[in-house]
């Protein structure tokens, strides 16, 4: 198992990238595909037509998203925590996770460069 922590600037304030990161509607706006969200602790989600799953733990608006997401039948919980600063240029956003099987790491590490943070400072730029 491993844990990854980066940090990306995302050019919008804390509040909308918070917004774009709980709301289903948004959510498809910028990933292009279809989600299941709703900013409630204990429901459960889904990004990019199912192939990120999990369980929402808990929400601070426009601050931090705390969940659980899944890997078959992994013992221990990936925990993703999603921290929202301020920035002079938008919002740094935090991202770590942890109980990353290891065989999952290398396209985690991507997908969260490219799908997910990327794809977030692509909707804001444009």
């Amino acid at each position: 198992m491993k844990d990854y922590k980066a940090y990306f600037i995302i050019p919008a304030p804390p509040e909308l990238v918070f917004l774009a990161l709980t709301t289903a509607e948004t959510i498809r706006l910028w990933t292009g595909d279809e989600a299941v969200m709703v900013a409630e602790p204990g429901s459960e989600f889904s990004l990019w037509d199912g192939a990120i799953v999990g369980k929402n733990l808990s929400f601070e608006p426009g601050r931090q998203i705390e969940q659980q997401w899944y890997f078959g039948e992994q013992e221990q919980p990936s925990i993703v925590v999603i921290k929202l600063h301020d920035h002079k240029h938008g919002t740094s956003m935090e991202i770590r996770q942890s109980n990353i099987p290891d065989e999952e790491y290398d396209d985690l590490v991507e997908g969260w460069r490219t799908e997910y943070a990327g794809a977030l400072i692509d909707f804001y730029t444009e």
